[in-house]
C-alpha cells in the first residue's frame, strides 16, 4: 500500500500518546476513589506533568508531517482519497485533535492541569463543608483558564461557548441546543404540573435503613446480571459517581451509598454501567487508537440514560430484578409488591439533586445549569453571584430553593474540573437515546420480553453492532443518521415520558 510505512508510523504514535492518557486517567481515577487529602498537592503536580507529557507527544510536529503525507489537512482532513474508509476515518479525527491540542501552549496545559487537581480537591472539601465562599476563588480560576483555552481556539464574544460545547458534542451551538430545549421546558413543565395534582406512590420502604455494605453487595451481582464483565473492570465509591477507562480491559465505575436511598446507588450503578458497555464494545480493530472511543459526551450519555431510565425504570426490568433486591433486603422489601416498587422507582418528584431526580425534571436541571453556564461566559454572571442566581433558577425551574449550596451549586464535580459546556449532553443524551430505542424496539420486537427474563444479551448485541462499534469514526449527525434516518429532536423523548407517565398516574 503507498502510505503504509507513513500510517504505521502514525499509529505507533497515536498508541504512545493513548497509553500515556490512560496512565493519567489512572491518577485521575485514583485521586477520586483513594488519594490522602495530604496528597493533593504532590496529586496535582504530577497530573501536570502527565498531562504535559500527553501534550508534547499529541502536538509532536512528526504527526502533522505525517497527516500532511496522508494528504490531511484542516481543510481536508480524511486525507487522500485513495486511503481505506478506516484509515480516512482515522486522519479526521487525528486532525481534528491535533489541531486543537496545538493551538494550546505547553505551559497552559500544564497550569490548567494543575489548577484542575487543586480544584477537584478544593471542591470536595467545600461541599462536605458546605462553603461555597471557599470554593469560589478556584472556581474563578477555572472559568478564567477556560475562557483563555477558547481564546487559543479562536472563541470570542458568544463563540467562547461554542468552542467549549464543542469539546463534548462536536459543531453544536449553544442556539441550535437553546432550540432543543426550548419544547423540553415547556412540555417537561406542563407535565411535572399535572403530575403534581395526582396521587402520589408511596416510598416510605425505601427510606428506611439500608445496610452500605449489603448494598455494595447486591449492587455487584446486578453488575453480574447486567452482564457487566467484571474482569474487564470494577466497581468502587467516590464522592460523585463516574466511569473512566484506563484501556481497552480496564473500565471503571464508581457509586456513592446512602442508608437510607439504596436507589441512589443502584441507578448510578445501571448509569455508569451503560458508560462502560459502550467503551467495553468498540470495534477491535479501532482499539488503541484515537478512533477507540466515544464519538460524544451526548451520544455517551445516550448510553447511560437509556440503560438507566429506559431499561432500569422500567416494569420489565423489575419483573426479572425485583425478586434478587428483595433476598439482598428481606426485611425493608418482603412485603413490597413488584406494582408498588415500580411505581416507586418512578415517582416523579422536583429535587434539588440533579444526579437523584426523576425522568421527567431531571432534563430541567439540565437546562438550569445550561443557561448560568452561557451567562458566566457571556459576562452576564460573576462567580461570586452563583449561589443567588443558582437559587433563584431552582425556584423558577422547579419550585425548590436550597438550605445549603451543598445541596445547590456545589453539588456537581464538573465546575471543578473546568468541564464546562458538558452537562447539555446529559439532555441531549435523552434525545438521542430515546431515538436509538426506537429503532432498537423496531428491530427487536422481543426486547421487554427478554429483559423481564433477566436477558440482556440482545440489547448489548444490537447496542454494539449498531452504536458502540463505530467509536469516533461518525460523528454524532452521521451516527444518528445512519442509525435511526433521523436528525436529532425531542419529539421522541417527550411522547415517551408523556406515555409513560400518563399511564403511572392516570393522566
Amino acid at each position: 500500500m503507498r502510505f503504509e510505512d507513513t500510517l504505521n508510523k502514525l499509529h505507533a504514535l497515536d498508541r504512545e500518546c493513548g497509553l500515556l492518557s490512560e496512565v493519567t486517567a489512572l491518577l485521575s481515577w485514583d485521586q477520586e476513589v483513594n488519594l490522602p487529602r495530604a496528597g493533593v498537592e504532590e496529586r496535582a503536580e504530577q497530573m501536570a506533568l502527565m498531562e504535559g507529557l500527553v501534550h508534547g507527544r499529541a502536538t509532536s510536529p512528526e504527526i502533522d508531517k505525517l497527516l500532511r503525507e496522508l494528504g490531511s489537512t484542516s481543510e481536508n482532513p480524511r486525507g487522500d482519497e485513495s486511503l481505506p474508509a478506516l484509515e480516512r476515518d482515522f486522519c479526521k479525527v487525528l486532525r481534528r485533535e491535533y489541531d486543537r491540542m496545538a493551538k494550546l501552549p505547553p505551559d497552559f496545559v500544564r497550569e490548567y492541569a494543575r489548577a484542575q487537581g487543586i480544584s477537584q480537591a478544593a471542591w470536595a472539601e467545600a461541599r462536605k463543608r458546605n462553603d461555597f465562599a471557599a470554593f469560589a476563588p478556584h472556581l474563578q480560576n477555572m472559568v478564567d483558564i477556560m475562557r483563555r483555552a477558547a481564546g487559543y481556539w479562536g472563541g470570542s464574544g458568544a463563540g467562547v461557548y461554542d468552542c467549549l460545547l464543542d469539546l463534548y458534542e462536536p459543531g453544536v451551538k449553544a442556539d441550535e441546543i437553546s432550540r432543543l430545549f426550548k419544547p423540553l421546558r415547556e412540555r417537561l413543565s406542563a407535565l411535572i404540573r399535572q403530575i403534581a395534582a395526582r396521587p402520589q406512590p408511596d416510598t416510605s420502604f425505601v427510606e428506611g435503613e439500608y445496610d452500605p455494605d449489603q448494598q455494595a453487595r447486591y449492587n455487584h451481582e446486578l453488575m453480574k446480571r447486567l452482564g457487566f464483565p467484571l474482569d474487564r473492570g470494577r466497581l468502587d465509591v467516590s464522592a460523585h459517581p463516574f466511569t473512566n477507562g484506563m484501556g481497552y480491559n480496564d473500565i471503571r465505575i464508581t457509586t456513592r451509598y446512602a442508608k437510607n436511598d439504596p436507589l441512589s446507588s443502584i441507578f448510578s450503578v445501571i448509569h455508569e454501567s451503560g458508560h462502560a458497555f459502550y467503551e467495553l464494545h468498540i470495534a477491535p480493530e479501532l482499539r488503541g487508537s484515537s478512533l477507540g472511543q466515544g464519538v460524544s459526551m451526548g451520544i455517551h450519555e445516550s448510553q447511560s440514560r437509556l440503560l438507566e431510565n429506559v431499561v432500569g425504570r422500567s416494569r420489565s426490568f423489575w419483573e426479572g430484578q425485583f425478586p434478587a433486591l428483595k433476598e439482598f433486603f428481606p426485611r425493608q422489601l418482603g412485603q413490597v409488591s413488584l406494582d408498588a416498587f415500580y411505581r416507586a422507582v418512578n415517582r416523579v418528584q422536583p429535587s434539588l439533586i440533579r444526579t437523584e431526580a426523576d425522568e421527567v425534571s431531571y432534563s430541567l436541571h439540565i437546562i438550569l445549569r445550561f443557561e448560568l453556564e452561557r451567562r458566566i461566559f457571556a459576562g452576564e454572571l460573576a462567580v461570586n453571584d452563583l449561589p443567588k442566581a443558582w437559587e433563584e433558577s431552582m425556584k423558577e425551574f422547579l419550585g425548590l430553593a436550597p438550605d445549603t449550596d451543598a445541596q445547590g451549586v456545589l453539588q456537581d464535580i464538573h465546575w471543578s474540573q473546568g468541564s464546562f459546556g458538558y452537562f447539555p449532553s446529559y439532555a441531549l443524551g435523552n434525545l438521542y437515546g430515546l431515538q436509538f430505542w426506537q429503532k432498537l424496539r423496531s428491530d427487536l420486537p422481543g426486547a421487554d420480553a427478554a429483559i423481564a427474563a433477566g436477558n440482556f444479551e440482545p440489547i448489548h448485541t444490537w447496542l454494539a453492532d449498531t452504536i458502540h462499534c463505530w467509536g469516533k469514526r461518525l460523528d454524532p449527525p452521521e451516527l444518528l443518521k445512519k442509525v435511526t434516518g433521523q436528525v436529532l429532536a425531542p419529539d421522541a423523548f417527550l411522547d415517551y415520558v408523556e406515555t409513560k407517565y400518563a399511564g403511572i398516574y392516570g393522566l
